[in-house]
């Protein structure tokens, strides 16, 4: 009896044992998988004012909150950014991109997300495969600028000069190089209307506008590159989406400003010449090898008059579009990684200040790129941002002093690049 009373009140106990054993497992933190970037000022992107002492809460490459006050969920990670200025990251829409081959234009766009520049758009010289594969890739590709592509842009024949862009001359081919590009699936038409110094035809109005007209029956908008005021005017007559460069033969017109207030959803990507003032770029050397950071040093060694006058149109256009409420986007026209940190720089020369070219370079300029999910540090966005030392609404050229660049929640290799890039060339 007394050997059964025991067997029984062992088996009850490790039953109550067992029953213990099968209780819910307990939840993780609220907080496991997110991390939370303390302390930092933040500039959103919209132009409304820097965010102080902020925390941004970041989960799944993705911003789930950010503001003054939020509260850290339990088991996130948590990264100091004490003293420092935290701007969306830069989105550069008018590059021009070694599209050729994979290795190159990989190397671009890594180059490109070393100073910060989260997103690139080239513009008309991407024929093949490759441009379209790599668009693809760099939506997930870790220490890269996103990437977009106009395709094959269109122009009037030029022999002489790049083959790649479909030349044009009736309507009818102008309306089949947009259909073309639309197979591929370009994010945006591109066309060049220039003379070249008169030494070509340009796209006439019948022509530009049959690629408008074609473009916008296939769902693409249509961006151009211009030189001249009375071109510019004929394109937003024609119903054109987005300036590639401003006007740079004069001082734009009543008659333009009037015709842009009539169409203020045309957005203009400036792409300011140089100023033609001597300029100190030793700033680069960390990802450019010490003889070519000489050359450029010696070739921005001194004045030059004529670079002058050439930035002083286009500054005084800019500045008096800006001043009317023009929507202002940043792009660079060519592949120079750290371009947009000089461009944003001329836009304040030209008469912006420091927040509105930020603006430009960020909202304004994912907007010309339709990426709906940068431009800005807000809850929803891709956690696409840089981290500066210094605060660039103080002084634009503080916008080099990255400390960190974080794309899709992640830190971009910096130390990485900076070995691999600073002992090889750039072309």
């Amino acid at each position: 009896m007394q050997i059964r009373l025991a067997t029984t009140t062992l088996l009850l106990a490790s039953t109550l044992v067992m029953a213990c054993g099968q209780a819910e497992p307990q939840q993780p933190p609220a907080g496991a998988g997110a991390t939370a970037f303390e302390g930092a000022r933040v500039i959103v992107g919209d132009g409304s004012d820097p965010i102080e002492n902020a925390t941004i809460i970041v989960r799944d490459g993705r911003i789930e909150q950010v503001g003054a006050g939020v509260a850290v969920p339990e088991g996130a990670t948590r990264v100091s950014l004490a003293g420092k200025t935290v701007m969306p990251g830069i989105v550069d829409a008018h590059v021009h991109l070694r599209s050729q081959m994979r290795d190159q234009l990989v190397e671009d766009l890594q180059r490109r997300a070393y100073y910060g520049v989260v997103a690139a758009q080239s513009m008309g010289q991407d024929q093949g495969d490759v441009p379209y594969q790599v668009r693809t890739e760099s939506t997930t590709m870790p220490n890269a600028a996103r990437f977009q592509t106009a395709g094959r842009g269109i122009t009037m024949p030029e022999p002489g000069r790049t083959e790649v862009p479909i030349w044009v001359s009736t309507e009818a081919e102008a309306r089949a190089a947009v259909q073309d590009n639309a197979k591929r699936k370009v994010d945006i038409i591109k066309i060049w209307v220039d003379d070249r110094d008169n030494k070509f035809k340009k796209l006439t109005p019948e022509l530009y506008g049959a690629i408008i007209d074609e473009a916008h029956k296939n769902g693409l908008r249509v961006t151009a590159h211009i030189f001249e005021l009375e071109d510019a005017k004929g394109l937003l007559k024609a119903g054109l989406d987005a300036f590639a460069h401003g006007v740079r033969d004069r001082d734009i017109d009543e008659e333009f400003v009037a015709m842009y207030k009539a169409r203020p959803e045309v957005i203009l990507v400036p792409n300011l010449p140089g100023r033609g003032v001597k300029t100190d770029l030793s700033w680069v050397s960390e990802t450019v090898p010490a003889g070519e950071v000489e050359k450029l040093q010696a070739a921005n060694a001194k004045d030059d008059p004529e670079a002058q006058k050439a930035f002083g149109i286009q500054a005084r256009n800019l500045a008096k579009l800006n001043s009317l409420g023009v929507k202002i986007a940043m792009g660079t026209d060519g592949n120079t990684p750290y371009g947009p940190h000089v461009e944003m720089a001329d836009m304040v020369a030209a008469g912006m200040t420091p927040h509105q070219v930020i603006v430009a370079a960020t909202r304004n300029s994912a907007e010309v790129m339709k990426l709906t999910d940068l431009g800005t540090v807000a809850a929803g966005k891709s956690a696409d941002f840089v981290v500066l030392d210094a605060n660039p609404l103080d002084d634009i050229t503080n916008t080099r002093r990255i400390n960190a660049v974080y794309i899709r929640g992640a830190a971009v290799d910096r130390a990485a690049l900076r070995t691999r890039f600073s002992g090889q060339a750039t072309e």
